[in-house]
Order: C-alpha cells, then sequence, then structure tokens
C-alpha cells in the first residue's frame, strides 16, 4: 500500500503551499539539519506526513483552513493516534502560522527534536490541541 502513496507524495512535493516552502526553509538550515528532515513522507496504510525527521521521530504537519471542520478535526486526532502509536510526536500548526516563522521553529525547537530522545515514552504534542 505504501507503493501507491509514493506518486502522490512526489506529487505534493512538487506542488508546495507558500507554507510549506517557508516551513522547508526553516527545517533545511542549523540546527535543524542535523535531523534530516524529510518532505511529504509515506506511512503506510494510507497516510503522508508533510515533515518528518525519523532520526528525530518527530512530525511537524501544516494544515489549510479544511482542517478547521469537525470532519477534518476527527480525521486529524486519528492520524496524530495512528503516528503516536508508531512512537513519533506530532506538532501541527496552521498555514497561516507560517507568517510568523522564527516562532514556529521556536515551538519545533522546544520540542526537542533530538535522536537521543524517546518521543514513545513522551507526551502528545499537538499545537492546536487535537492529539
Amino acid at each position: 500500500m505504501r507503493g501507491a502513496l509514493v506518486p502522490v507524495a512526489r506529487r505534493l512535493r512538487r506542488e508546495q503551499t507558500e507554507a510549506e516552502r517557508k516551513l522547508w526553509a526553516v527545517l533545511r538550515r542549523p540546527p535543524f539539519a542535523a535531523h534530516k528532515f524529510r518532505r511529504q513522507v509515506p506511512f503506510a496504510p494510507r497516510y503522508i506526513v508533510d515533515f518528518c525527521s525519523h532520526s528525530a521521530r518527530l512530525i511537524v504537519e501544516l494544515d489549510g483552513g479544511q482542517h478547521g471542520d469537525a470532519a477534518h478535526a476527527a480525521s486529524d486526532i486519528a492520524r496524530t493516534r495512528y503516528l503516536e502509536a508508531r512512537g513519533y510526536s506530532v506538532l501541527r500548526f496552521w498555514n497561516a502560522d507560517m507568517a510568523n516563522a522564527e516562532a514556529v521553529a521556536d515551538t519545533i525547537l522546544a520540542a526537542d527534536p533530538s535522536p537521543s530522545r524517546s518521543c514513545a515514552a513522551g507526551p502528545s504534542l499537538s499545537r492546536k490541541g487535537r492529539g
């Protein structure tokens, strides 16, 4: 099933939103560069996450306005639980939060994205209170 997600992930990488471009620029510079964040990462069976550092076990999601409705909120909760059950912490931001990219960067740093950290034992990290 993961194989079916790869072409979709490639398309999403080519068609980034402005907010995704801004966050990608942040995640490629120090101190984040050491954590090797990747964009649009497939997680079988059906998810593609916006940004992921496997070494830090940290996922960063950017959500547009459509995530504000009840159906998307419920889906986001299920998605976050799925990812957390696999040992990842999830941070969520609204696309509009990228207007202050440094504040977003500070929040991600506060989540301690380091390879020595064990996210599986840590608390749920959800910027928007869904998680």
